[in-house]
């Protein structure tokens, strides 16, 4: 008879914390369940009974918040937590999703003990095929960082694979990574674990109850209905799986959710004649597109296919998930990688082909947070097949949210407010996760790009530059030039190059760079984020002093650097501000701060006032104008002196640029470099565009993109907001002191944390790195987050990096943290601690020598040398 791979859901439970809320629920009739009277009221409701909703349940009761109400439309646990294959797997290229992995695994090993309730947790480690040298390489990179995190992981040879796992075919492997403590689980009984320790600490749990939709009063939630009745709340959480993007979208003020299931594949077989023990290892084999794991003394197997089949786009609905129709066509190419791996196969009984739905995302990353629309809205979704992996750590994070304000670890990489409406239309949706299931295993070199859902949002300019050989990338939906290739370049073995190790592009960019410096290039960068702040009266000028650190009361035509920071005095925001008259002032932010800023301003600002608040990113296309020329072509185009006699820098003004006029001309190039930023009301933009290339001809003027950009930004120790700063980063850990302004004559957020740091010193400290003995023709490339050492001591990871043309090396940017050798806690890290330490960048397993220095670096920029006899001189910062 068979077995099921999970746990019975609705058996019964012998623990007390069971019983109390749950002892008999699962044999109850419909019209029973019906009869359950639910609370009027509770300060939380989450919707969602799987991994992710016990999940935040326990954690808020952990944190105290007892007045919680969990709603499951069918059984507890008997969505696609119940069909999860069960392995746990802390081997991530993010390093937040390494630590939420990290932490469900020790959660789940003493979830038993705490509640009594078996969750089948046997560890197991998981073992990582690589079949080619590309491959290796991305594991030791994943293999570096998990060591620096405390997760032993180790480079192996194919024998030693062999060895551990005795049925695997090895001949074609060039290496694997061992991860000896990962772990197999039953992910509904974990689930069940967690809500019973969650109704221990009060929490109440209803199923069989449906959320039609969440009230909204104001902006602000107030309640939910149900189909059994209202029940007033300030908090409410969406664990509702693959329905989140449903539950979202029936709001009285629709969230949007962006979030699509396919079909996902995987065999049960009859154990073997001589069975697996418990303890053998999991199995991915990436290149191969399967995993496989012990199950009863048999195999489960499943992967990830090159052509997968979306479904529920029409957002079709059932209230428990079950096995959806088997399909052997589709799966045979998986399965004939499986008996490819385990030749011994070949006669083992298959029992069962599952097939279950599993939600994936625009990018492969989950989404929490708290909804930019709604306040009190929060969500937990959209795991990408790793839900048991990630279910212990997100819910953790995202009580900490809710109760701090703030989670304990930086997230932006899965904030909901990283993603637009634009990214919730069903035909992107099921478009993207078409190519999105495939990517969980193919090779990702740095700097690859999604294919699908583009040319969403461009720049007026888009066609033309395209025409002149503009490689794309996307951000937040926008297309963005990389670089431009030459006429006489190959451009389809361009973009069929990836690689870990000097890319093709190299000689491109170093082009751009040099007519950068000693020329003029333009730059297209209408994506990013433009918000307009108007009042009547002073009110703009009062709130943004409140909600900025730096001093916004400066002249009319002025442009500040200054960030939104929190409480805690980190950057909400990073941006730059020019003051167009008394009352109204134009903000420039990153890209993709479009949704967060936003709804960051619009909490804070008052909300019965004066202001006004206007995006106006899609009115204005942005052209930057780099080099020591561009003020030679302005200068012919404006009929104005450009000099900065009379145009100094950081200084705002609207001219007229050729035919059109209101163009706002800002004397800034984000890179350090001479030059100007145009920002062009859209209707003019291809006017300015031809003008501005026009006469640029006799100064040499060309097209460059983000990567001259990214080169030229990094060597001048230039850090961005969402790549090297972010909502735990303070300007006094960035050597951003000058972009604050602690005695301005009024209060703004963050200044009280700001002022105790001060006192108290860093605990970190962003610091660039120049790698000495690093080959660039044939040495691995830094690309990001690869571990820092001091003295042999690890200290912190770079966040990002680029080769310097100027100074003929890479550079490094990252933090530098001060960590004690006896306990293990970080102290104050000081410049002389800095100074004196020895470096080395860890690429892959290989470390380079790099020299660290301080901001500001402007003295290595004085004049030109030769890299074999530069001398870096030592600089002290702030």
């Amino acid at each position: 008879m068979f077995c099921r791979l999970l746990s019975v859901v609705g058996r019964q439970r012998t623990s007390p914390g069971w019983q109390n809320w749950s002892s008999a629920r699962s044999s109850t009739s419909a019209a029973e369940a019906r009869s359950v009277a639910l609370p009027t009221q509770a300060q939380v409701v989450i919707c969602g009974g799987g991994i992710m909703g016990t999940s935040v349940a326990y954690h808020l009761s952990k944190m105290g918040w007892k007045d919680i109400v969990l709603l499951e439309q069918g059984r507890l646990a008997a969505g696609s937590t119940r069909f999860c294959a069960g392995i746990l797997s802390t081997a991530r290229h993010l390093t937040i999703e390494q630590k939420m992995a990290d932490y469900s695994n020790k959660l789940y090993l003493q979830l038993e003990q705490e509640t009594g309730i078996q969750t089948g947790y046997t560890r197991t480690g998981s073992v990582f095929l690589a079949q080619t040298q590309d491959r290796l390489i991305s594991l030791k990179r994943i293999n570096s960082r998990l060591n620096v995190i405390g997760i032993p992981s180790e480079i192996i040879s194919p024998k030693k694979v062999a060895e551990l796992h005795h049925l695997l075919n090895v001949h074609d492997l060039v290496g694997a990574m061992h991860v000896p403590e990962d772990a197999v689980v039953s992910s509904a009984d974990v689930a069940l674990a967690l809500a019973s320790a969650a109704s221990q600490n009060g929490v109440q749990i209803y199923d069989r109850t449906s959320v039609l939709h969440v009230m909204v009063k104001k902006g602000q939630v107030t309640g939910v209905e149900t189909d059994k009745g209202q029940i007033e709340c300030q908090y409410f959480v969406n664990c509702a799986g693959q329905w989140a993007y449903e539950l979202g979208l029936s709001n009285e003020e629709p969230v949007s959710i962006p979030l699509h299931a396919c079909e996902h594949f995987y065999l049960l077989t009859r154990p073997l004649e001589t069975p697996l023990q418990s303890s053998t290892p999991t199995i991915v084999d990436a290149d191969g597109r399967i995993y496989i794991r012990n199950w009863q003394g048999g195999i489960l197997s499943g992967g990830f296919e090159k052509n997968p089949k979306p479904i529920f786009t029409e957002g079709k609905n059932q209230l428990e998930i079950q096995n959806l129709q088997e399909d052997w066509d589709h799966f045979e190419p998986l399965l004939s990688s499986l008996l490819r791996r385990m030749p011994e196969l070949e006669s083992l009984e298959i029992m069962k082909l599952v097939n279950c739905p599993e939600t994936f995302t625009p990018d492969m990353r989950c989404i929490m947070g708290e909804s930019p629309a709604v306040q009190g809205y929060f969500v937990l979704a959209g795991m990408n097949s790793a839900g048991l992996s990630f279910g212990g750590g997100a819910g953790k994070y995202l009580a900490e949210w809710m109760v701090h304000g703030y989670p304990s670890e930086n997230v932006w990489e899965l904030d909901l407010k990283r993603f637009g409406a634009l990214q919730s239309s069903r035909t992107f949706l099921r478009h993207r996760v078409m190519e999105v299931m495939p990517l969980m295993y193919d090779l990702k070199v740095p700097r690859w790009d999604f294919q699908t859902g583009r040319q969403l949002r461009t720049s007026p300019l888009y066609d033309r530059l395209d025409a002149q050989g503009a490689r794309w990338m996307e951000k937040h939906g926008f297309e963005r030039p990389k670089y431009f290739v030459p006429p006489d370049k190959d451009l389809l073995a361009l973009e069929q190059s990836k690689t870990f190790y000097k890319p093709d592009w190299f000689d491109i960019v170093e082009s751009e760079v040099k007519c950068c410096k000693e020329a003029v290039c333009v730059i297209d960068m209408s994506s990013f984020t433009k918000f307009e702040i108007t009042s009547t009266g002073d009110q703009a000028l009062e709130v943004l002093q409140y909600l900025f650190s730096n001093d916004l009361d400066v002249p009319v035509g002025h442009i500040v650097h200054t960030g939104m920071l929190n409480e805690v005095g980190g950057y909400e925001n990073d941006c730059s501000i020019a003051r167009l008259s008394k009352r109204s002032f134009f903000m420039i932010s990153p890209t993709d701060q479009q949704v967060h800023c936003w709804a960051w301003l619009k909490k804070h600002m008052p909300k019965d006032s004066n202001l006004l608040l206007e995006d106006v990113t899609w009115k204005y296309t942005a052209l930057n104008l780099i080099g020591p020329r561009a003020v030679d072509v302005l200068s012919e185009l404006s009929y104005a002196p450009m000099t900065p006699d009379h145009f100094p820098s950081l200084f705002c003004k609207e001219m007229s640029v050729g035919y059109a006029n209101g163009i706002r001309v800002m004397s800034m190039t984000h890179t350090g470099e001479p030059g100007f930023m145009l920002y062009i009301p859209i209707e003019y933009a291809l006017h300015v565009y031809n003008e501005v290339m026009s006469v640029g001809q006799k100064y040499g003027i060309r097209n460059a993109g983000y990567y001259a950009l990214r080169s030229l930004r990094i060597e001048k120790f230039f850090a961005f907001w969402g790549q090297d700063i972010n909502n735990l980063t303070t300007p006094l850990e960035c050597g951003r002191e000058s972009r604050v302004k602690l005695e301005k004559g009024m209060d703004f957020i963050g200044r009280d944390a700001l002022l105790q740091q001060k006192q108290n010193g860093v605990y970190k400290r962003f610091t660039m790195f120049i790698l000495d003995d690093h080959d660039t023709d044939l040495d691995l490339w830094p690309w990001w987050g690869e571990p820092i050492y001091r003295n042999g001591q690890f200290v912190g990871k770079t966040t990002s990096s680029a080769y310097s043309y100027s100074l003929e090396r890479h550079v490094c940017l990252g933090f530098v943290h001060n960590f004690s050798e006896d306990t293990g806690e970080e102290q104050v890290v000081t410049a002389d601690f800095i100074n004196r330490g020895e470096y080395e960048i860890d690429i892959a397993g290989y470390r380079f020598q790099a020299k660290a220095k301080l901001y500001p670096v402007a003295s290595l920029f004085t004049h030109k040398r030769r890299k074999d006899d530069m001398e870096l001189s030592d600089l002290h910062g702030k």
